[in-house]
Formats: structure tokens, sequence, C-alpha cells
């Protein structure tokens, strides 16, 4: 087992403000992206969506979410690949990260307090990662892993720490 060797940060007023703004101007984004305009569409569509999480306050571990309290936001995003037989090596994310899982099946063993946990994540699942918590992915299946990943940070946090 690993032990973290600082607390978890308090969210402060500013950072539930931040988080709540970021929030919002996702929202705003996807609702203006959704709304149909008849006179853009041919006949006959239609713009559909699909909820992938909603209102997520917990991780895949059931830790409460924290947003970094120091710095400007930053929002990063990325598309990892992770080939058959390869993995991602132990690391842990100091800020929230949201993966869509876009092909492939990603097998990440956890080190918690507990002992090692274990979870498979398929394509078409969204996954809330766990903060804080060193862990390692690895692709056991034939064909490459893909993830769309969306890292909720600050300006001086670092998304990824490796071991």
């Amino acid at each position: 087992m690993w032990d973290e060797a600082r607390p978890r940060p308090v969210p402060t007023l500013q950072a539930m403000r931040r988080a709540t703004s970021v929030t919002l101007c996702v929202l705003g984004l996807l609702a203006a992206c959704a709304s149909e305009e008849p006179d853009n569409n041919p006949a006959g569509t239609a713009i559909s969506s699909e909820l992938l999480a909603d209102a997520a306050r917990r991780t895949v571990l059931d830790q409460a979410i924290t947003y970094p309290d120091s710095g400007s936001a930053e929002i990063t995003t990325a598309i990892i690949e992770i080939p058959p037989g390869a993995e991602t090596g132990w690391h842990l994310h100091e800020v929230p990260l949201v993966a869509y899982i876009v092909s492939g099946e990603l097998t990440v063993t956890y080190d918690t307090d507990s002992g090692n946990v274990t979870k498979s994540y398929q394509a078409g699942e969204s996954v809330l990662e766990a903060i804080g918590t060193r862990h390692n992915g690895r692709n056991d299946g034939d064909e490459p892993v893909r993830l769309f990943a969306v890292y909720l940070g600050a300006e001086g946090s670092e998304n990824t720490i490796r071991f």
C-alpha cells in the first residue's frame, strides 16, 4: 500500500466558485451545441445527445471530488492510446480527470489504503478517475485502448505525477 505524504486539500470558496464557473461554461457550450435550429438542419434530421455522467460527485473509488484551489483554472484535453499489452506505469492525478473510453478495454489497479483494487472500463464508458491515488492502467486486449481525457486543473497543479 501507498501512504499519501500530504493531506487532502479542503475546497475553498474560491475553488468552489471556479468549479461552478467551469461547470456552467461547459453546460452552456453543450446547450449551444445541442440546440436545434430547424432552418439549419436537413429535413428529418435532429441533433441527439447521450448523457454520460450527470451531477457526478464521487470518483471511481468513491472519493469526493476536490478541485485545486490555487492558480487560474486550466482545462487540458488529450487522446490517450495504449497498445495491446502495454501499461501506463504507476501514476496519480492531482486534479479531477474525466475520461471517455473510445475503444478497447482498460484494466486499472488502484493502490488504496485497504489494498489493491482492480476495475475494468470498456468502450462507451465514462470514468471519473481517482484523485491522489496511485494507479496503473493496462491493456490486456487485442486492440488499442483509446480514451478521451479531460483534466480539470489549475495553474501550478500537475495533471499527472509518475512514479
